[in-house]
C-alpha cells in the first residue's frame, strides 16, 4: 500500500479537517522528539518542545508553501522551538577540544565504525551524539539519520549551505573526539597503521 503524501493531509487540514493533522503527527512525532531531545537534553523538556512544535505547525499550516518538504518545514519549527527553550534556560554547553583531530583521523574513526555491526554502530553513534552540544547533535541527526541535504539543513537552520558544511565538519570532529575515547583502541590502531 502506497503512503499518501504529506500535501494530501495538509490540504485536508486547510480545508477544515483537523483530524488529518493526527496522521502528520504520527508520521513525524518520533523524529521531532529525537531532535528535541538531542538539543534540550532532558526528556520532559523534549516532550514539551515536541508538543509546542506540533501546535505551532498546526496553527501555521496555511503558511506552508511547498517550497521545501513538509518535514524540512516542520524540523525548522522544532529547531527554533528548541533554540527558544535553550535561550530561556541559558544552559551551559559542554565544550570539547577538537583542534588536534585532523581530517585523516576523522576518516579513520569513520572507517573503524564500518567494522562494527550496524545496530551496535547506530546505538554507539546515537549515544555519542547525545553527548554533543545541542546544535551539533541536531545537525548530525538531520544529516545522518534523516539524511537531509546541506540545502535542506540550511533551510531548517536558517543559514547558508556553505555554513552548514563548516558546522557539519566541526560537529563531526567533536563526534570523532568522543568516539575516539569510546571505541576499542585496537580497532583505531589497526586502521591508523593501515593508513601509514
Amino acid at each position: 500500500m502506497a503512503i499518501i503524501n504529506d500535501q494530501h493531509y495538509i490540504d485536508k487540514i486547510i480545508g477544515g479537517d483537523p483530524n488529518a493533522f493526527a496522521v502528520l503527527v504520527n508520521r513525524y512525532k518520533y523524529f521531532v522528539f529525537t531532535l528535541a531531545l538531542r538539543m534540550v537534553k532532558h526528556r520532559e523538556e523534549a516532550e514539551e518542545v515536541s508538543q509546542d512544535t506540533f501546535i505551532k505547525a498546526y496553527h501555521s499550516i496555511h503558511k506552508f508553501n511547498g517550497e521545501s518538504k513538509f518535514s524540512t518545514w516542520l524540523y525548522k519549527i522544532a529547531y527554533n522551538t528548541c533554540l527558544d527553550r535553550l535561550k530561556k534556560h541559558k544552559r551551559e554547553q559542554h565544550v570539547l577540544p577538537i583542534d588536534e583531530f585532523t581530517e585523516r583521523q576523522v576518516k579513520t574513526i569513520e572507517n573503524a565504525l564500518d567494522i562494527i555491526e550496524d545496530q551496535e554502530r547506530k546505538k554507539e553513534i546515537q549515544d555519542c551524539i547525545n553527548l554533543l552540544p545541542s546544535e551539533d547533535a541536531f545537525l548530525l541527526s538531520l544529516f545522518y539519520f534523516e539524511e537531509l541535504s546541506l540545502e535542506e539543513i540550511s533551510k531548517v537552520m536558517g543559514i547558508k549551505a556553505n555554513h552548514v558544511k563548516i558546522k557539519l565538519f566541526r560537529a563531526r570532529k567533536k563526534l570523532t573526539a568522543i568516539l575516539k575515547e569510546r571505541l576499542e583502541p585496537e580497532i583505531i590502531e589497526y586502521y591508523e597503521s593501515e593508513r601509514r
